[in-house]
């Protein structure tokens, strides 16, 4: 089984994230916290979740997105166990409502 990822620490990384207001301040915050490689691949990952659940085959996805298969398969797997991506679903709701 995995690391539980709901430590104190990463609670307080949330209610940090939770006080940012703008898109703005989201840059500010995220480029001090994350490398750029690590931002690209969670923005990565994200657009993977997307296309998957807008109904795009692997292959769109790769050539589209440029991640790997593993990483696809990866992040398809979030999207159909476990929680099924209650996460990904969520947000991807509150988007659609915009």
């Amino acid at each position: 089984m995995g690391k539980d990822i709901r430590t104190k620490a990463v609670k307080e990384m949330f209610e940090a994230i939770l006080t940012l207001e703008n898109e703005e301040e989201c840059f500010s915050f995220f480029e001090d916290v994350c490398t750029v490689n690590e931002l690209l691949t969670l923005a990565q990952r994200f657009e993977v979740a997307k296309m998957l659940t807008e109904g795009h085959t692997y292959l769109e996805v790769a050539e589209e997105t440029g991640a790997s298969t593993a990483t696809i398969s990866r992040v398809n797997r979030s999207l159909n166990y476990g929680d099924g991506g209650a996460g990904y679903k969520i947000v991807f709701g509150r988007i659609n409502k915009k």
